[in-house]
């Protein structure tokens, strides 16, 4: 199963042939996904699974379908536990990046925090995993596929937002600063994290 974020709704791909009731599901060999997007964006779908009984064509079917984007980026902690965030079009955000050609996405990932948030000494962890969001350039739909990775760094000075990326704050977040981040970030960053925070994140919700 995959999950493909449109803005923060989400179209679940899957090899079942039913899942949710809520969920309108459309057979992969028939769907026509432009149609489906320009639904969800306009808010006349909020639940859509599209279906085929072999999962290995689900993806296979949406880089068919639409231009794909690589991008790369980190979860950054410290030796306190903070987490690096940054702050950008009124959303809480983790930095992130375009690969560029001939560069590997572990690289990828450390430049992109670097130049997005200014953190130095920068130690590369375990791959996280992969989050999809279409998004629309110039007229047209992509996906862009985004390669996340644990990262450490002790980096104490200052930390620098890169303006001419829309950035306008970069912080360090405590467990209880990440769970309120949390409830002003997006979907597909959400699913970073561990359940412990998503936890938290609802009791800020509630308070």
């Amino acid at each position: 199963m995959y999950k493909v974020f449109v803005n923060d709704v989400p179209i679940i791909l899957s090899a079942e042939k039913e899942i949710d009731d809520k969920y309108t599901t459309f057979p992969l060999k028939t769907v026509k996904l432009k149609k489906v997007i320009r639904k969800i964006n306009k808010g006349k779908l909020l639940y859509v699974h599209l279906y085929h009984p072999n999962e290995n064509k689900l993806l296979k079917f949406l880089f068919k379908k639409l231009k794909v984007v690589t991008a790369a980026g980190g979860m950054v902690k410290n030796s306190k536990d903070e987490i690096l965030f940054i702050y950008r079009n009124k959303r809480w955000d983790l930095p992130k990046g375009k690969t560029e050609k001939h560069e590997s996405i572990p690289n990828s990932a450390l430049r992109e925090v670097e130049e997005e948030t200014g953190v130095q000494d920068l130690q590369l962890g375990e791959f996280i995993t992969k989050t999809y969001h279409v998004f629309k350039r110039k007229g047209r739909f992509k996906l862009k596929v985004t390669h996340w990775y644990e990262m450490y760094s002790d980096y104490d000075g200052e930390l620098q937002p890169e303006a001419s990326e829309g950035i306008e704050k970069v912080k360090w977040k405590n467990f209880e600063k990440t769970c309120k981040a949390l409830t002003k970030s997006y979907a597909n960053i959400k699913m970073l994290f561990p359940d412990k925070y998503l936890a938290g994140q609802a009791e800020n919700r509630i308070a």
